[in-house]
Order: structure tokens, then sequence, then C-alpha cells
């Protein structure tokens, strides 16, 4: 077995979650050596009998962020919805509770991680636990345990149990020494975050597993991504969200980033999409474990002049906030995926007329939208 493991594991130090759906709940910081108190994998379990199939069986952790809950709607769709299990460190909403399996897991916890794993049969892992950029930099110990010890945890379990692992990274995995317009899947990264760096980490460990170990381990780097049900966080691409809010709610709109400021996007049904047609691909079609995908790159500028075709009187200014800006201008401007469309034939469906025209219709329309219409 290629994994050795010392599976006694107990918490010197316990940090509480910042709340972030990162997956993590109670984080030992280091293991001495001794048994953690036996845990049921199934104690918090919720609809735990599954129909026997051969589709894949799934688990996804850090499930209650932007993605994972719209993932696992998707997967149950395609595998049965017994055959797909969400779990978190946080109490779901009753909707998310009752529409599937769902368990509380501790990425951290490795023992009770690995019998998850074992009890349920799992095959394919989706690990989206993970502290995102800006609160990773408030907590850089919190973001290192959670982004890169968890990340060691997953990959172990993973490669012990033969599992096909998703790991996502991200248009923050590049700095600003990368080439910027493209840019392509292998080039210079050097970020400046802690999330970028925990996430160029996870690219090559990955990598390094599956020569290594022989771990189907893939991965998609996200550009920014736009759903229409999470509200914006402020974050550096949230700017894209925000402006329908305000266009529906004020009229009035005010951008933190310079109007030429051009940056990947992609709406949130491509990003499931791709995300299930990269774990689908027969492994033979893959010529490397971490592909970028992109759908469409547009500036502030650009996108208010869309939004304006709904709603014209849409007053737009910019008040630049320099951290933000920075953090752009050391980002792509435009993703090269050639590659994922070569191999395994990704093509995105939501170019930025579709994604506005989307946005209104799920964010509802008043009297200035139903005028221009």
């Amino acid at each position: 077995m290629p994994i050795v493991r010392n599976l006694g594991r107990a918490a010197s130090q316990l940090l509480q979650s910042s709340g972030c759906g990162c997956g993590v709940s109670l984080v030992p910081v280091r293991a001495i050596g001794v048994s953690p108190r036996q845990v049921a994998s199934d104690a918090s379990f919720h609809s735990v009998t599954f129909s026997e199939s051969d589709h894949p069986r799934v688990l996804i952790t850090g499930g209650l962020g932007q993605l994972g809950v719209g993932l696992a709607k998707l997967l149950r769709k395609r595998f049965g919805k017994n055959n797909v299990i969400l779990s978190d460190i946080r109490k779901p909403a009753d909707n998310v509770f009752y529409s599937g399996p769902f368990i509380f897991a501790d990425i951290l916890d490795y023992k009770n991680l690995r019998e998850i794993v074992v009890n349920n049969r799992i095959t394919w892992l989706f690990h989206y636990s993970a502290l995102l950029s800006a609160v990773g930099e408030a907590n850089v110990p919190l973001a290192r345990s959670v982004n890169i010890t968890g990340l060691h945890n997953v990959l172990d379990i993973a490669a012990e149990h033969n599992l096909r692992l998703f790991v996502p990274s991200t248009i923050g995995a590049f700095g600003p020494t990368s080439p910027r317009d493209p840019t392509p899947d292998l080039c210079i990264q050097r970020p400046r975050t802690i999330y970028g760096v925990s996430k160029v980490h996870a690219e090559l460990m990955g990598e390094y597993y599956h020569y290594r170990y022989g771990l189907d381990f893939r991965c998609l780097r996200y550009p920014g991504i736009i759903s229409a049900d999470s509200q914006p966080g402020g974050g550096t691409t949230d700017y894209a969200v925000q402006i329908f809010h305000d266009a529906i709610k004020t009229g009035k709109f005010k951008c933190y980033l310079k109007p030429d400021t051009r940056l990947p996007m992609m709406y949130i049904d491509d990003c499931l999409k791709a995300t299930l047609e990269i774990m689908d691909a027969p492994a033979e079609a893959l010529t490397m474990r971490t592909y970028n995908i992109s759908a469409m790159s547009f500036t502030p500028e650009e996108l208010a002049q869309e939004v304006q075709k709904y709603v014209p009187e849409l007053q737009v200014t910019y008040n630049v906030d320099q951290v933000r800006q920075a953090i752009a201008d050391s980002w792509p401007m435009n993703f090269d995926d050639s590659n994922a469309r070569r191999d395994w034939g990704w093509k995105h469906d939501y170019d930025l007329p579709e994604l506005v025209t989307t946005m209104f219709s799920y964010l509802g329309s008043d009297s200035r939208i139903a005028q221009a219409n």
C-alpha cells in the first residue's frame, strides 16, 4: 500500500470555523500520536440507504459553499439521489438536508473521513473544502491547516482507496509574473495569497500522487464564477454579481475596479457542467491533470453596457479599491483553455449576453426591466 499514515490524532488546539463553508469546524492543529475518541461515521447521516447500481458513489466535502449544493443536484440527476453524499461542518438548510444524503465531515479528522469513505463505499470524491482568499489572508494559520493539511488527508485517503479525486483550482493560482493574455495551462505561477499558494500546492501534489501512486487526480482552474443564488461577498470578481442586484434595487452601481479591468468569467451552470465532464472523461484522453477552463472574458464597462440593455437608466460610477485592483491586475485577463477543448471536448454554453439574460431571469424583474423588454 503506497500510503502509510499514523491514524492516531488528537487536537492540542482547536480553532472554530470562520463560517465560510470551508468544511472544517474543530480543527486539530497538530497530531500528537493519541487515538481520538471513536466517532461513528454515520452518526449524523441522513438517508443512508443506497441503491445498488454501477454509478459512482460520490462524496462532496465543503458542500455548503457556492458550488457544492448545485453540484450535488446535478450529480443526483445523473447518478441517483442516494449515490451522492453532501458533507460539511455547518448545519444545512432544511431544503438541502431533505434533498438527499447529508453527513458531517471534518477534513482534518483523518480517521473519521476515512471511515466515511470506507463505510459508504465512496468511489468519487469532490474536495471543495477550503478557505477562500479574503478569509485566508485574515487567518493564515487556519488557511494553512484547512487548505494544505486537509488536502493531504484527502490525497492519502483517495490514494489508499483508489478514488477518483477532483480538487478545484482557481484563477488565483497565478501571480503578477504569469503571462496574462492569454494564460496557458503551463507557465510561471507565483501567487501572492495563501489561497493561491495552497492551490498551486494542490495542483502539484495531485500531479505527484498521480505519477507516484497512480491516483486518478483531476483538477480544473476556475475563472470568476457568477451565480444568481449566492450573494456577493466583496471578492475581487463579485462586482459581476453585485451589478445585477444594484441595477434592480436602486438603478445605481459603484464599481471597485477600473472600467477596463479584464478578467475571465463563467456562469455557474457552465462551471458545474465542466466539473462533471472532466470527471467523466476517459483517463486515456487526459494529457494533463490540471486544465484551464473558460467561457468569457469581460471588463466592468462591457458588463455595464450589456446590463444597460435591460436597465437603460443604470448609473455606473467607479471608486477603485486599490487592494482588489492590485489582485485583479495580477490575475489572468484571458484563460487559454484549448487543451480542455481538445482533450475532452469542453465547450461553454453561456457568453456575456446569455449570462445577463439568465441573471435577470433568476433575480426577477421590475418596471425598469419590463419596460426595456
